[in-house]
């Protein structure tokens, strides 16, 4: 975890290294004139409840995010996060500037949230076999915050970028859309994880947007697009699924029935755009994987 420690002033490093248990940390979270939380699976803890973040400590960990440009990250800012080295992803709280309705940016930051970027290979692999018997097939992944909607869409990118020979599953061109640079996690636009040798990224790119650049300059057969909602996110959905473009997206939800409460996920599921649908959960620290398919959906009237 040098890339996260490197963010922080020396004596925070120090604390760090003797307190934290990397293996389960999920995110450290700082706010000025508090002690540094820390949050993992099982646990919130705030470490040395005397040593309370100050002014220049966040200073410092800006100035080590930004690389010493904060211009260079205003893009970024105005979604309020930056995705730093190693894939880590940095959202941040302070006095936002805005314009007719727009955030332009944020200046005076005093909160920041680390989230700490983790791979797990095979998370969806061992699902494959379940899903795409017959072949790639359009699929949709529910799942609430932090139930590894993004790591089952990562390893789904790899699977069909690589191939599965034992499966009958041939090699594929991939296309990830990631607006929040969460599947693969670019930094400088190289990514952080390993999304498969036939694989191509749009990093950072509106979603909508994203998908029909992709269709149209890098003709992806299998195209991964991450939390869609959006009335644009639905037609260019259904623009790539008419142009014979596998689709794998994900969106916030803990069931079908949940989903289906928003307009146009609900128009996307009850047309039977996505052949399957994976709903994730957490429980006890394990990853719970159901899964349904579009005509389990309609018979029994989800």
């Amino acid at each position: 975890m040098d890339d996260i420690l490197a963010l922080f002033p020396e004596h925070i490093q120090q604390m760090l290294h003797s307190a934290a248990d990397w293996s389960v940390i999920e995110e450290i979270r700082v706010r000025i004139h508090s002690p540094l939380e820390i949050i993992t699976q099982d646990s919130v803890y705030q470490l040395h409840e005397q040593l309370h973040i100050s002014q220049e400590d966040i200073e410092y960990i800006i100035n080590q995010l930004s690389e010493f440009s904060m211009y260079a990250f205003q893009e970024e800012l105005k979604q309020g996060f930056i995705t730093t080295r190693g894939g880590h992803r940095v959202g941040i709280g302070g006095q936002v500037v805005h314009e007719n309705g727009k955030v332009i940016s944020v200046k005076h930051i005093r909160y920041c949230n680390m989230r700490i970027a983790k791979d797990h290979y095979g998370t969806a692999g061992k699902y494959v076999s379940a899903l795409y018997k017959n072949g790639y097939d359009d699929t949709l992944i529910i799942g609430a915050p932090q139930s590894g909607k993004t790591t089952f869409l990562r390893d789904l990118a790899r699977c069909a970028s690589e191939g599965i020979p034992e499966l009958h599953l041939s090699s594929k061109k991939v296309g990830i859309v990631d607006e929040r640079s969460e599947i693969a996690a670019c930094y400088q636009g190289i990514p952080s994880f390993y999304v498969g040798n036939r694989t191509d990224v749009l990093d950072g790119c509106p979603k909508a947007v994203g998908m029909m650049m992709m269709i149209r300059s890098m003709s992806p057969e299998v195209m991964i697009v991450d939390e869609i909602g959006r009335q644009e996110d639905a037609e260019a959905i259904m623009e790539a699924v008419h142009a014979g473009v596998t689709v794998v997206c994900s969106a916030h939800g803990t069931s079908i029935q949940e989903v289906k409460k928003r307009p146009i996920l609900k128009e996307l599921v009850e047309q039977g755009t996505f052949r399957h649908i994976v709903t994730l959960s957490r429980k006890q620290g394990k990853q719970h994987v159901h899964i349904t398919s579009s005509s389990d959906t309609k018979a029994a009237g989800i």
